[in-house]
C-alpha cells in the first residue's frame, strides 16, 4: 500500500487499517512459526504497511 493512497482514509478509516493489520501480522507469525508461510517476504511488508498508517496518523495529529 502506497503512503498516498493511505494520506486519503479518514482518520477513522486508518485506525481500522491498522487494526486489520495487526492481525494481519499476528497471523503471518503464527504461519511462519508453525512452517505454513508461503511469502515470507510478507512479514516485512506488512510491518512497512503498519509503520506507514502509523506515521500518518501522527502527521495528522500534528497537523491539529
Amino acid at each position: 500500500m502506497k503512503a498516498s493512497e493511505i494520506r486519503d482514509l479518514t482518520a477513522a478509516e486508518l485506525e481500522n487499517k491498522l487494526v486489520d493489520l495487526k492481525k494481519e501480522l499476528f497471523a503471518l507469525r503464527f504461519q511462519h512459526t508453525v512452517n505454513q508461510l508461503e511469502n515470507p517476504a510478507r512479514l516485512k511488508d506488512v510491518k512497512k504497511d503498519i509503520a506507514r498508517v502509523k506515521t500518518i496518523i501522527r502527521e495528522n495529529e500534528l497537523k491539529k
